[in-house]
């Protein structure tokens, strides 16, 4: 085989190491390179205007090889000072000719050369390439946390969208909104009141059944139940005396509205300085609820007796049971008295008590039927109208469905805005907090979706730079291989390792 055919494949990690070796370098060839960097910087400062000449100049590393084309470059721009031996005139030339020389001496610009090339391979490639994957990677996951924060604002909003439909506002102005469906509560009461008359056969069956338990021991079961059932959602002051109130003066409620961004910041004034908890059955606080000043007695009118009615276990039925004595020509009805049965709250505490009672009895009834039915045992029942299962079923119905509609969730709310000073505080906080929510959500979506914009905005602008050192480095090769082959007769040279690796 002809040896000028035999290639010679040199490592990249050992290039500098093999030039050395062959001594085509001297070992302390950096120690000479300084010189030659400095006449670089000194040549450039004065360069004619030329696009090829400012493309060598961007973007890289002078080598010996740039210098090579700046000259053929001179060559052209610098002809008019060429003499007649071939010489030119032109200081440039001469400095960059100065500086070809001085590479070639001791083959200085070929250690140089590897020295980039081996740098180009082991760094700044793989560099410029783990960059563009760090921005690439933080593209993806900016991306990613993006589509998180949208479905958390969607997920905010949509239960906040939800809480509102519950309420019945919108949501623009929340507590005035809420106040406004406090006007809904009478009507949303009355209706329930008037549908409570298919609650009488279950209330029958019950005293029947107390009766035949207790004989006359049996005393009036369920008095406000059968009331609200006979009679309707009526004042107080109907159910306490038995005659309809001349006239009805309920306690003012006073609401200052302040805007509603303020959040919890707003307040709901029920009167002049009273602080009433209806939640209480004890109204031994002082309570004003009429004209007379704060801390004053409770008026109740004409009054020649008058029990506690709000004791935990009493349950006036009639004027005659509660002591009171009925006003003969009646009277006006105020303060708590001007509420209807099912607003009032201690009312309405014992009207769902005594529903909860019922429908007790009624689950047990049931139960005890479907025993019956199956064991053919002796049972109460039997000594009782006879009630199927089918009618206890729909009894139990009617009672479930009454209980459901009084304390149904927009119901109770409404309730709570009415006769908790907090409450309409509490939820509108709870309301505002889902906005909140939804503001931050979107605000970290648009944050992270522009951090996404900017990572890849950086890895577009780093991907042509890499490719242009690829490219030059890859020139940079071919230029080193064609050197050192020269210096072999012609033989080809292989630098294992190089661009085509990467």
């Amino acid at each position: 085989m002809d040896e000028s055919n035999i290639p010679i494949d040199i490592n990249i990690g050992k290039l500098q190491d093999w030039l050395v070796s062959r001594r085509h370098v001297h070992k302390e060839w950096q120690k000479n390179i300084i010189a030659v960097r400095e006449k670089i910087n000194s040549a450039i400062q004065d360069m004619p205007a030329h696009e090829d000449i400012a493309a060598l100049l961007t973007g890289s590393h002078i080598n010996y090889f740039h210098c090579l084309k700046i000259i053929e470059i001179l060559k052209e721009t610098e002809a008019d000072t060429k003499n007649l031996f071939g010489r030119y005139g032109s200081q440039r030339m001469k400095d960059w000719q100065d500086l070809v020389r001085s590479y070639e001496k001791d083959n200085l610009y070929l250690a140089e050369a590897a020295q980039i090339f081996v740098r180009n391979i082991n760094y700044e490639i793989p560099g410029f390439k783990k960059q563009i994957a760090k921005e690439e990677q933080m593209q993806t996951d900016c991306e990613k946390k993006h589509s998180d924060y949208l479905k958390n604002e969607a997920s905010s909003k949509s239960e906040f969208m939800a809480l509102c439909k519950q309420l019945g506002i919108k949501g623009d102005k929340i507590k005035r909104e809420l106040v406004e469906r406090l006007q809904e509560l009478p009507e949303i009461y009355d209706k329930i009141g008037e549908s409570l008359k298919p609650l009488q056969p279950a209330i029958d069956l019950y005293s029947a059944f107390t009766k035949y338990i207790l004989g006359d021991q049996a005393s009036d079961l369920l008095p406000l139940l059968q009331y609200v059932v006979q009679h309707g959602n009526t004042t107080v002051y109907q159910w306490s005396y038995g005659e309809p109130p001349l006239s009805i003066e309920p306690d003012p409620i006073h609401i200052e509205l302040e805007d509603d961004t303020q959040g919890s910041g707003d307040q709901i004034d029920f009167g002049d300085s009273a602080v009433i908890d209806f939640e209480s059955a004890d109204v031994s606080a002082e309570i004003d609820f009429g004209d007379g000043d704060a801390g004053g007695e409770i008026d109740w009118g004409n009054i020649e007796t008058v029990t506690d009615v709000t004791a935990p276990d009493a349950a006036p039925a009639s004027p005659a049971e509660s002591g009171m004595a009925v006003r003969a020509a009646g009277g006006g009805a105020r303060g708590r008295d001007a509420l209807s049965v099912l607003d009032c709250a201690h009312t309405r505490s014992r009207f769902l008590d005594q529903l909860l009672e019922l429908e007790s009895f009624l689950k047990m009834r049931l139960c005890e039927t479907h025993a019956a039915n199956e064991s053919q045992s002796f049972s109460l029942i039997e000594q009782l109208p006879s009630e199927s299962a089918a009618a206890l079923g729909a009894m139990l119905g009617a009672v479930q469905a009454a209980a459901a509609a009084l304390l149904a969730p927009r119901v109770a709310q409404l309730h709570n805005v009415k006769h908790s000073p907090r409450y309409v505080d509490v939820l509108t906080g709870q309301l505002q907090q889902k906005l909140s929510a939804c503001d931050k959500a979107r605000r970290r979506a648009a944050r992270e979706a522009e951090r996404a914009r900017a990572a890849a905005d950086r890895a577009a602008g780093l991907r042509p730079l890499l490719a242009r050192l690829l490219s030059r480095t890859q020139q940079l090769q071919a230029d080193i291989e064609r050197e050192i082959s020269k210096k072999y007769k012609g033989r080809p040279v292989n630098i294992i390792g190089g661009v085509k690796f990467l």
